[in-house]
């Protein structure tokens, strides 16, 4: 079986124990399936995220186990290129989400959206790829490329005619409303001229979905660390990378629609680009938990050696690095108390997986007096494009109603942060239009004096 991810991380898993139960057919990739022990963690009660299909349903071959289990069959049989395209499990594989929650939560780690990336490469080569599947991977591109292409999608939000149509031919959810890019995207301000201050040089890598579609988060994001005293630089495309104009991208959307290639080819331009930056000492920080998890995780997957895990290991959350250069108390941020009322929280479900609740926290505890809450919730149902995929909406919604719109209805006029950009538009598909980046709520709390003039 040709693999298409390096599963080389698995090489040892499973090796002297009798009972470890390795598929025969698979390799290293059969090792990362085989190493779920069967406990059924992922299907007993309890705050968990994983997992968010089988939370709905109660189905067990939609757990993290009963995937495995669907998995090990498919690699067990004699012809396994055609098991993998069993019903069952493609039913199974379709609903997992992505979130993350197996790998932090399932004992043995079990990490299923990265083996759902591989099953969907084998898919991909086996089928080919769907228009909308293109559509969504190429994302990035026509952003850049065809911005045009923006005034298209409020077209078909405002029209029950191309709503219908885009269901019809592109399987895109007549009831969800597309996400509208910005008309200006994030423009890079210029360097200010600064003194040198005892503090870490910042380089802040804008993700596709802030720059073109809520530039005012990375906007933000700049005032709020210059107003702590960081100098800061975006990060650009190396000059050696033969499209320069195009904006930096971490390839999560061609991963998560099978198209390896593409992803690897995204991420070595990141890395590449990055890599300087993290030599030269600079903490680099990312604002969207999918895509700074997706360049620490799953990009370390993709074959591009240790310069890779070097700038994966580099890489942090907005909220982490605040959270950091305040218990190393080089962190002096002149906040001011909000306005009274209470804070709801939602955390992404990577946010959760890589730990930066905590982080969370601590940083909005540095506003004076603040009221906050965070929702015990588990995935929102967005899950990128799942919630705008006609076959999938209605689930997607069942999930958001198991705890998160609840939690929102029960307290509406409390403000509501939510760092994840899918997050945010599953809350404003529901109605609720509260939702912001925690950037936001700290640029809010910024004096009027410390204001900078960015764009």
């Amino acid at each position: 079986m040709k693999t298409f991810l390096d599963w080389s991380a698995y090489k040892d898993a499973g090796m002297g124990d009798a009972y470890a139960d390795i598929p025969k057919t698979g390799g290293n990739f059969a090792k990362a399936v085989a190493v779920c022990i069967n406990s059924r963690q992922c299907e007993a009660d309890g705050r968990q995220v994983m997992c968010p299909s089988y939370r709905v349903t109660g189905n067990t071959h939609f757990s993290t186990g009963g995937r495995v289990r669907l998995l090990k069959a498919a690699l067990n049989s004699d012809l396994a290129a055609a098991a993998l395209a069993d019903p069952e499990l493609a039913e199974a594989m379709d609903l997992c989400v992505g979130c993350k929650g197996c790998k932090r939560e399932c004992e043995a780690n079990v990490d299923m959206p990265l083996i759902k990336a591989e099953y969907l490469a084998q898919r991909a080569a086996r089928d080919g790829l769907s228009l909308r599947s293109r559509l969504f991977a190429h994302t990035p591109r026509w952003l850049h490329r065809a911005p045009w292409l923006g005034k298209l999608v409020g077209w078909r939000n405002r029209s029950a005619l191309l709503s219908t149509l885009s269901q019809r031919f592109l399987g895109l959810s007549a009831e969800r409303n597309l996400p509208e890019p910005a008309t200006t995207p994030f423009l890079a301000p210029e360097p200010p001229t600064m003194e040198p201050a005892d503090l870490p040089e910042v380089v802040l890598w804008v993700d596709t979905f802030s720059r073109h579609f809520e530039p005012e988060i990375p906007t933000a994001a700049v005032e709020v660390l210059q107003a702590a005293g960081y100098r800061i630089l975006i990060a650009k495309p190396a000059a050696e990378l033969a499209d320069t104009a195009r904006p930096l991208c971490c390839g999560r959307t061609y991963l998560a629609q099978g198209m390896v290639e593409q992803a690897r080819a995204e991420a070595f331009r990141l890395v590449d680009s990055l890599l300087p930056h993290v030599k030269a000492g600079r903490v680099v920080i990312g604002l969207e938990a999918s895509c700074v998890l997706g360049l620490r995780d799953d990009a370390q997957t993709l074959g591009l050696g240790e310069n890779a895990a070097l700038v994966g290991k580099s890489v942090l959350l907005l909220e982490e690095f605040l959270a950091r250069e305040s218990t190393a108390k080089r962190l002096h941020l002149p906040l001011q108390a909000l306005p009274p009322g209470e804070t709801l929280i939602h955390g992404h479900c990577h946010q959760k997986a890589v730990g930066a609740m905590k982080a969370m926290r601590r940083v909005l505890k540095l506003i004076p007096g603040h009221d906050f809450s965070i929702i015990e919730a588990g995935c929102c149902g967005m899950a990128g494009t799942f919630g705008i995929e006609a076959e999938h909406a209605d689930m997607a919604s069942a999930m958001a109603e198991q705890a998160l719109l609840p939690a929102l209805r029960a307290k509406p006029a409390a403000r509501v942060v939510a760092n994840g950009f899918s997050c945010r538009h599953q809350m404003r598909a529901h109605g609720d239009t509260r939702a912001q980046h925690l950037v936001l709520l700290l640029q809010a709390a910024l004096p009027d004096t410390t204001r900078s003039t960015n764009p």
